[in-house]
């Protein structure tokens, strides 16, 4: 009975610690702009979402050779859509922000370290 006890306790002590509050991660991540032209509108979401949401620059831009600083939450993979100066776009899709802490920005896509 004792023992039956102790393992309950353990597997109940285990399942707490895999709960969403200790499953979190740091998702801040500095988007780098490496691609030789001006960002005009930064979008990221969550992968499970259907749309873009908001232009996380607003009413700025990223010029070229330029970073900026991130904290989405919660943690996850992330979509990124940018879109340059001249009305081209670059995407990437399933980015970990739970295992990247850097995303940039190129003329040809969008690396993420």
């Amino acid at each position: 009975m004792l023992r039956r006890f102790f393992a309950t306790a353990a597997i109940a002590a285990v399942t707490a610690m895999a709960s969403p509050a200790f499953a979190q991660c740091d998702t801040s991540f500095t988007l780098v702009n490496a691609s030789g032209t001006t960002i005009n509108e930064l979008y990221f979401s969550s992968a499970n979402s259907s749309n873009w949401g908001n232009d996380r620059l607003g009413s700025n831009v990223l010029p070229a050779g330029r970073q900026a600083s991130y904290q989405p939450r919660p943690g996850g993979r992330y979509d990124f859509r940018v879109v340059f100066d001249n009305g081209r776009s670059v995407e990437r899709r399933g980015i970990d922000l739970c295992s990247v802490s850097t995303v940039t920005v190129r003329g040809n896509g969008i690396a993420a370290d």
